[in-house]
């Protein structure tokens, strides 16, 4: 891997759902809400960093797990 988890489990999880539920709620309402777009895009991006498990911005951020987790 050219990266090193750096999102304990229970936030992938948390990422994945809020993911999901943005994904959900842009799919219903693409074309009759402006926020749709911003709303797929965000879902889209939590979604990726929940099931790869390393977020960039907690990475510039110096976060780290900490050992055996």
């Amino acid at each position: 891997m050219f990266y090193t988890k750096n999102v304990p489990a229970w936030e992938r999880l948390v990422r994945i759902a809020a993911g999901v539920a943005g994904l959900v709620f842009a799919t219903m309402s693409w074309g009759v809400s402006g926020i749709a777009v911003t709303a797929g895009l965000t879902g889209a991006v939590l979604a990726l960093t929940g099931l790869a498990g390393f977020c960039p911005m907690c990475a510039l951020a110096g976060r780290k797990l900490k050992a055996g987790r």
